[in-house]
């Protein structure tokens, strides 16, 4: 027992240690009951009040860069890696 815990605190921390056991033994308890396993994704419909979402992102961009900006990315890219 630690020497400067009160006697109420610690009390405190039992019934709360107690509680939390009883509470995770009774979700296991429940979970077993019902049977719930994960068999991986269901089929999802879509939900009829959002609208429509677009699956395609924004086109890419790309941008040609000057010799002089391909070494110094080339030196950066070494630098960060370590070598």
């Amino acid at each position: 027992m630690p020497e400067n815990a009160p006697t109420l605190q610690l009390i405190g921390m039992a019934v709360l240690t107690a509680a939390a056991v009883a509470w995770a033994a009774v979700l296991l308890r429940l979970l077993r009951r019902t049977g719930i396993q994960t068999t991986g994704r269901r089929p999802t419909m879509p939900l009829p009040a959002l609208p429509r979402q677009n699956r395609v992102g924004p086109p890419q961009e790309s941008v040609e860069l000057t010799p002089a900006e391909q070494d110094a990315f080339a030196r950066l890219v070494r630098r960060l890696a370590g070598g």
